[in-house]
């Protein structure tokens, strides 16, 4: 598989700007041989706007996943995107991946809300989903999500090879993404994307840092500060190979407390 990992600019204006940045970057990503693109966390409305994530959130099959799924076909790449998600008188921090086909390959809602204003707005959500496309198994984890080694232990234990994280990761926290990241995969034996905004949205300066781990913690890609698009090709053999080399999904079973 190849991996487009897009990081965008983070004062891109409104659902319609973004969508529109989105479709300017795909017949490149296209002609790159990209599978799938990953974007950051709620990428669809931008992160750091305040009430606007109340009227910016709308349901899963709303008209950002109508635009996603149209470009996703146009284009013949799966779009893993984040968005704010109106479910009744809740609002979700959450993710969808949809296929070539308009085929939602993957719902996920953010299982852990930080600390700071996302508490003001958004319901935690329960669960994760495995899915296969391109011949490897993957899982979603939202930010936050991905600081706790239980949830990539859970997916990495329920066979996913692969681990999409959208993020908004801040300035101030590089360790998060040049450490933490890296060993995520590395204790679990799996790929893990994760993927930034760059820039400033009103007043929130962003790290950039996107980077795709591979299952020995070697960096396979890893972007700067700038908007930008990275790519990673992806081989499921080096999980296996990294599984075996070091068994701790296997072994940890054996541990007594």
């Amino acid at each position: 598989m190849r991996l487009a990992v897009v990081q965008a600019p983070a004062q891109l204006d409104g659902s319609a700007a973004r969508l529109n940045w989105l479709e300017g970057c795909l017949g490149e990503i296209a002609q790159q041989g990209a599978d799938l693109v990953v974007l950051p966390e709620l990428f669809a409305c931008g992160y750091n706007i305040g009430d606007a994530l109340i009227s910016e959130a709308e349901a899963a099959d709303g008209p950002v996943f109508a635009a996603m799924s149209e470009m996703a076909s146009r284009f013949g790449v799966a779009i893993h995107y984040g968005f704010a998600e109106r479910d009744g008188d809740k609002l979700f921090n959450a993710a969808i991946c949809v296929s070539p086909d308009g085929e939602v390959l993957c719902h996920h809602r953010k299982l852990t809300i930080p600390p700071g204003f996302e508490c003001d707005y958004f319901t935690p959500g329960q669960g994760c989903q495995v899915f296969t496309y391109r011949g490897l198994r993957i899982a979603t984890l939202i930010c936050y999500d991905v600081e706790f080694p239980e949830t990539v232990r859970h997916v990495a234990a329920e066979g996913a090879e692969l681990v999409l994280v959208p993020t908004a990761l801040g300035a101030d926290w590089s360790w998060v993404a040049h450490s933490m990241i890296p060993t995520r995969a590395y204790e679990n034996g799996v790929f893990l994307a994760y993927v930034n905004s760059a820039g400033v949205e009103n007043g929130m300066e962003f790290l950039g840092a996107s980077v795709v781990a591979a299952p020995d913690g070697v960096e396979v890609v890893r972007a700067g500060r700038a908007p930008d698009i990275v790519y990673a090709d992806l081989d499921k053999a080096r999980v296996t190979a990294a599984q075996t080399l070091l068994p701790y999904l296997v072994d940890r079973k054996a541990i007594r407390f």
